[in-house]
């Protein structure tokens, strides 16, 4: 075996051909590990033969990368296979390599010595005072191919890497572990650092949020002393518990709405959090100040008008204000945290607490007022779903057909809309179950509006197909943001 002809042969090629773009996978880190493979070998008792195949593979491991980035392994055992025999190496020399290089893939599964000193010579870096400076290329390495794009990502997938990462060989581990540990701590307070960073609020974000509240305080404010007050309706939550106690006991409708709401924003600052306590307070100290500043004057006498409208001003108001990260009704609050201590959902708990408030309004005001206060609730609430998840309402669809490809093609051209296909068998029918066949199961996200033209898209193609939806309460990126015309 010739391996120092190979060598020179092999490192004058990598300083030629690599791409300019490899910061971190260059001729250096070949020759870098050759040295810790050589050094791992040497305390490990590994000499002769199996040296000189050990140093050849950490010579060829990375020899794929003047082809590929991805899959490069596979490449570089091409390439010994077709360079190493003009060196003297045997087939089953060779083939003894390609098993080294292959074992160098990640996550890393060495099965013999041999292999374990080529994975920790591949990683001997790690552990050192040099780890930031080799840390360093590699990010702008990956930074050039698309695979990370910032710096806190970069810090995230180096916490994970070493996390999962372990030295193979008692030498590596004696050596490098202990350093290791403290380079990974280090990481953590800097990622820690970084993402408290980036969640701080930008200027721009903060005068969005405090217009939003300030214009959804104002509405829930005409609907209240302009819609509800004047005509004794009422609300679910605790705007209805504040204004059942406003014409019980003549009490300040501005100072119940607070009170009542204090506890809440108390127990949201350590059930939520602290931002969402303290803009939650914010809203009820401002919707106090503008019950007190608007006067109680009656829009209209109508009550079928006073229980939509009144809703229907309430909900957007309650609904900008949560879409600026705060509430004014504490009841969701108080069910997240009741959910904590009993077996009833949310949406139970909210409906036990509503039902009370309409049973005590249709025994001191009358049943049709508790009708008409129920009615206002339910335009509330579809505003508020309005407001907060938008009037498109996406809504993500999963299609099964037979003709899935004629289908794929339909729904990107035609539709103009993302796909994603996941592969699954479709058949097992009730006296069939033995029958099925392979098949692509078609998701996308369409708007609400949308919905009927997807279905008659798919049925004209497949009348059998299996189409079902539900509705998506948020989505973002992609292309499901364009507009289409109907």
């Amino acid at each position: 075996m010739q391996y120092d002809q190979v060598h020179s042969f092999l490192i004058q090629k990598l300083e030629d051909s690599l791409p300019s773009y490899l910061t971190y996978h260059d001729a250096g880190h070949t020759r870098n590990v050759i040295e810790a493979a050589g050094h791992l070998a040497i305390a490990e008792n590994i000499t002769g033969e199996d040296l000189v195949l050990l140093k050849t593979a950490a010579l060829f491991h990375d020899s794929g990368y003047m082809q590929i980035y991805k899959g490069h392994e596979e490449v570089s055992c091409n390439l010994a296979r077709k360079c190493l025999p003009e060196y003297g190496y045997t087939p089953v020399q060779i083939e003894t390599i390609c098993r080294l290089i292959m074992a160098t893939r990640w996550p890393a599964k060495p099965t013999d010595l041999l292999e374990k000193i080529l994975c920790d010579a591949d990683m001997y870096y790690i552990g050192t005072e040099h780890y930031t400076f080799y840390a360093e290329k590699l990010y702008l390495e990956l930074k050039k191919n698309g695979s990370v794009k910032t710096k806190v990502e970069w810090l995230l997938q180096q916490v994970e890497f070493l996390s999962a990462h372990k030295f193979h060989t008692q030498t590596a581990v004696n050596e490098r572990e202990a350093v290791k540990i403290k380079e990974l701590h280090q990481l953590q307070m800097q990622l820690e650092s970084a993402v408290s960073v980036s969640n701080k609020m930008k200027p721009g974000e903060l005068i969005q949020d405090i217009l939003l509240m300030m214009i959804g305080v104002v509405f829930a404010g005409y609907a209240l002393k302009g819609f509800l007050v004047p005509n004794r309706f009422f609300d679910g939550g605790i705007t209805g518990i504040s204004l059942l106690v406003h014409e019980l006991y003549g009490f300040n409708l501005a100072i119940v709405i607070f009170l009542l709401n204090l506890p809440f924003v108390v127990v949201s600052y350590f059930s939520v959090s602290h931002r969402f306590a303290l803009w939650t307070f914010f809203s009820v100290i401002l919707l106090g100040i503008c019950l007190t500043l608007l006067p109680d004057v009656a829009i209209t006498k109508d009550k079928l008008l006073i229980s939509i409208f009144g809703g229907v001003f309430l909900g957007i108001g309650i609904g900008l204000i949560m879409r600026a990260g705060a509430a004014l009704d504490g009841i969701e609050v108080l069910a997240l945290y009741t959910l904590k201590r009993t077996s009833f959902t949310i949406t139970e708990i909210i409906l036990g607490i509503n039902v009370l408030i309409f049973a005590v309004a249709a025994l001191k005001f009358g049943v049709e007022t508790a009708l008409y206060s129920i009615l206002t609730y339910f335009s509330a609430t579809r505003c508020i779903d309005y407001v907060v998840e938008g009037i498109q309402a996406f809504t993500g669809v999963t299609i099964i057909s037979a003709k899935s490809e004629l289908i794929k093609y339909k729904l990107v051209n035609e539709l103009g809309r993302g796909i994603t296909i996941y592969k699954g068998q479709r058949g097992f029918l009730p006296g069939k179950f033995e029958i099925s066949a392979d098949c692509d199961i078609i998701f996308t996200v369409i708007s609400r509006l949308e919905l009927r033209k997807l279905k008659n898209l798919v049925y004209n193609e497949d009348p059998k197909a299996f189409v079902f939806a539900n509705t998506i309460k948020e989505a973002s990126g992609g292309i499901i943001s364009r507009r289409h015309h109907h």
